[in-house]
C-alpha cells in the first residue's frame, strides 16, 4: 500500500484513521525514509478507538520517529482516541463547537467495516455532511477524500462491496466526484490475504487523488496476497472500468482479458429480464422465522423446503435427509405466503466462495423430481420465475446454459466482488433474446453436461453478437 503512492510531498500530512497498531503509518515512513523520496518533514496524525491499542500505536509512531531521526527528517505525531467520524463529521459540517477542518496531503487506510443502520449516530454524522452511506468503511473513506486536498493521495484497503449495488450508488457519486482513480488492486484468494480474518468478501486496495479529473487510463493489477508475491498489473481505458453512460456509477475491475471479453460480450446482448417476462427474486423462507414449521424429512402436511445443498450435478436432488438442514416445511395459513406455487423455476445460490470454480452457480428445479403442489424456497436462494410462476421450460434451460457459462461467470467476477450473488446484480446483467436463450434450451442434450460443452453451446448461439 504505501509503494502505490505516486511520489510523496515534501511537507508529508498523513492521516491514518481506524489506525489500530499503527503498520501503516509505519510502512509510509518507511517508504518515506528511502533515498531519493524528497520527503522533507512528517506529521502523522492517527484515529483508534480502542484503548487497548492506543499503547501500541503510540510505540509506533516513536519508531517512525526513530527511523527518521536516522535520515534527518523531523517527525511529529497525535494519536486520538476519538470516534472519528463523529469528530471529522462535526468539524466538516460547522457544527457551533466545532473548530475548523484540518487538512491533509496523504491519507492511507485500513477502515472497520460495519453496517450502520440508517438511524444510528454515524449515519445521521456523515448525513450531516452530505454522506449518506450503510457501512462504517464507506464513511472513513468519504470523510478522509473530503479532509485531503488538492493534489492529496489517498491509498485504502476496503471491502470490494462498494463498486456495485445500490446501497453504495450515493457513495460512488461522490467520491468519484472528488477523487481520481488512479490503481486498483485485488487478489487472487482471500485465503491468503486474510487468512485467519474470517472476511466475506473480497477486498481490495485502491490509490486516488483528490481534485484531479478522471485518467484516461487506470492501473488494475493483482497478486496471491502471499508475502513477496508476483504483482501483475494492466492499464485499462478509465471508461472500461467506469461506464460514462452509467448512471449508477458501476466499478467494473476487469482483472485479465477473460473479463474484458466478457464485459464487451455481454455489452452486446439486447435483452433485459424484463423484456423477457422474467423476475429473479430472493427465496421468501427465512428459516429462523418459521422454525416451528420446518420438519427435517418429508411428512404429511408438508411440502418441499429446497436449499443450496440440495443442488446436485445441475439438478435439483430432494430430499437430502442426511443433510443438517430441513427437508419440508409445513403448509398452512400461516406458511403459506412463503410458498409458490409447483412448476419449472431456475435457481442460483445467493452465497458462493471465489475458489468455487464458478461464481454464479444455476439449477434447474424439473417439477417431474419434486412433486407437490406448492414450494418452499430458503433465503440463502434467488429464484426465477414469471410473475410468481414457473417458467417455460426451453426458456429456464437457455437460461441455464447462460448463466452457467465461463462468460457469464468471468462478467460476474468483474462486476461483482461480495460473496453474495444478490437479485439486483442478477437483474442489472445483460441477456441474450428469447429465441437465442430458447434456442439454447432445446440444445441443451442434459443438465449435467460438462463446463466446456456447455461454453461451446453458449459460443455457438451468441456467434451474432
Amino acid at each position: 500500500m504505501a509503494s502505490l503512492f505516486d511520489g510523496l510531498p515534501s511537507v508529508v500530512r498523513l492521516i491514518d484513521a481506524g489506525a489500530g497498531a499503527g503498520a501503516l503509518t509505519l510502512a509510509l515512513v518507511r517508504r518515506a525514509c528511502m533515498p531519493g523520496s524528497g520527503v522533507e518533514s512528517i506529521h502523522a496524525t492517527a484515529y483508534e478507538l480502542d484503548p487497548l491499542i492506543i499503547p501500541v500505536l503510540q510505540e509506533t509512531m516513536e519508531a517512525c520517529k526513530s527511523l527518521c531521526r536516522a535520515r534527518g527528517i523531523p517527525f511529529t505525531s497525535s494519536v486520538y482516541q476519538t470516534d472519528f467520524i463523529e469528530e471529522m463529521a462535526g468539524k466538516l459540517s460547522g457544527d457551533l463547537f466545532s473548530t475548523a477542518p484540518p487538512s491533509f496531503n496523504v491519507a492511507i487506510a485500513n477502515p472497520p467495516y460495519k453496517k450502520i443502520n440508517t438511524h444510528s449516530p454515524e449515519r445521521l454524522a456523515l448525513r450531516r455532511v452530505g454522506l449518506e452511506t450503510s457501512n462504517l468503511y464507506t464513511g472513513f473513506v468519504g470523510l478522509l477524500a473530503r479532509l485531503l486536498e488538492d493534489n492529496g493521495q489517498l491509498v485504502a484497503i476496503t471491502p470490494r462491496s462498494f463498486c456495485n449495488g445500490p446501497y453504495f450508488q450515493p457513495f460512488r457519486e461522490s467520491f468519484l466526484e472528488l477523487m481520481a482513480l488512479q490503481r486498483l488492486h485485488v487478489f487472487d484468494s482471500r485465503e491468503a490475504a486474510f487468512r485467519g480474518d474470517s472476511v466475506l468478501q473480497e477486498n481490495i486496495i485502491f490509490h486516488a487523488t483528490k481534485g484531479r479529473k478522471q485518467p484516461p487510463l487506470v492501473t488494475v493489477s493483482s497478486s496471491s496476497g502471499e508475502a513477496e508475491a508476483t504483482v501483475t498489473a494492466k492499464d485499462f481505458p478509465f471508461a472500461e472500468i467506469v461506464h460514462p453512460n452509467d448512471p449508477e456509477r458501476f466499478i467494473h475491475i476487469p482483472a485479465d482479458s477473460g473479463h474484458a471479453r466478457a464485459r464487451d460480450r455481454l455489452s452486446e446482448l439486447p435483452a433485459t429480464l424484463a423484456s423477457l417476462g422474467v423476475t429473479v427474486s430472493t427465496g421468501r423462507v427465512v428459516d429462523f422465522r418459521l422454525k416451528d414449521a420446518l420438519r427435517p424429512a418429508p411428512a404429511p402436511g408438508t411440502v418441499p423446503l429446497l436449499y443450496p445443498c440440495h443442488f446436485n450435478g445441475g439438478t435439483v436432488h430432494w430430499p437430502k435427509l442426511d443433510a443438517r438442514k430441513p427437508n419440508a416445511i409445513l403448509d398452512n395459513e400461516e406458511t403459506r405466503p412463503w410458498l409458490v406455487p409447483s412448476g419449472i423455476y431456475l435457481l442460483t445460490k445467493r452465497f458462493t466462495s471465489k475458489e468455487e470454480r464458478r461464481r454464479l452457480v444455476a439449477c434447474l428445479l424439473d417439477p417431474s423430481h419434486v412433486e407437490a403442489e406448492w414450494l418452499g424456497f430458503e433465503n440463502h436462494l434467488n429464484y426465477f420465475h414469471a410473475s410468481g410462476k414457473g417458467l417455460e421450460r426451453t426458456l429456464a434451460l437457455g437460461l441455464f446454459v447462460y448463466l452457467n457459462s465461463t462468460l457469464v461467470d468471468h462478467y460476474f467476477r468483474c462486476f461483482s466482488g461480495h460473496t453474495q450473488v444478490n437479485a439486483t446484480d442478477l437483474r442489472k446483467l445483460a441477456y441474450p433474446d428469447r429465441a437465442t436463450l430458447e434456442a439454447m434450451g432445446k440444445a441443451l442434450p442434459r443438465p449435467d453436461i460438462s463446463q466446456e460443452e456447455l461454453d461451446q453451446l453458449v459460443e455457438l448461439h451468441l456467434h451474432g453478437f
